[in-house]
């Protein structure tokens, strides 16, 4: 593992830097995964917390996704369109960032297709994977993930997810590279590696 790596999963799985604990996210990613927006109260009774502390849990992360009667459309996994599509089960869902996408479907445990645009020459990688969360297929195979570890504490989505790409090769994501040196692009299967740590923690 890099040291980008060790880096990205000491940044994810702190909740002071990236928010929700373990205890609410993965209850809420299973609910979210069906569908429909999520109440308090389900979230309550699916992580057998008190109403309260979901909310307190909620807040913690500001760039939490709300409907006009307080239900959650998206932390993380969101009801509302990215360039990160995530089908589960013929729904469409959608990722703040493109890490998500390869370890969502071991953390709610069901089979994914990933459909990402990449910001670099507009190609779709397209990646699908069984319910554990083992990548079955990538496409075009030479795609790449690109990282960049925040300095601050800011909020996740806007410091870290942000910046967190597919691309369909190094070439194309070479002028995301020139622009933030302080990132790295990893192959899939590296990428891989990294999601599967950060849902082995998790789920633990």
């Amino acid at each position: 593992m890099t040291a980008i790596d060790e880096k990205t999963l000491a940044y994810l799985l702190s909740p002071s830097r990236s928010g929700l604990e373990p205890s609410l996210f993965v209850p809420l990613l299973r609910l979210l995964a069906e569908g429909e927006p999520v109440t308090v109260a389900e979230l309550a009774t699916a992580s057998g917390q008190p109403e309260d502390a979901v909310r307190r849990g909620l807040s913690a992360v500001p760039d939490t996704e709300y409907d006009d009667d307080g239900r959650v459309l998206g932390l993380a996994l969101t009801l509302r369109p990215t360039p990160h599509r995530f089908t589960v089960a013929g729904r469409q869902l959608y990722t703040w960032c493109a890490l998500d996408t390869l370890f969502f479907p071991s953390l709610i445990g069901k089979a994914a297709t990933i459909e990402s645009t990449s910001p670099g020459g507009g190609t779709v990688v397209r990646v699908t994977t069984g319910a554990d969360g083992t990548i079955t297929s990538v496409q075009p195979d030479t795609a790449v993930l690109s990282l960049l570890i925040p300095e601050d504490e800011g909020p996740v989505r806007s410091s870290f997810c942000n910046q967190v790409h597919y691309f369909a090769s190094r070439e194309e994501a070479r002028p995301w590279l020139d622009t933030h040196p302080d990132g790295e692009v990893l192959d899939i299967e590296a990428a891989h590696r990294v999601g599967a740590a950060i849902a082995a923690s998790m789920l633990a």
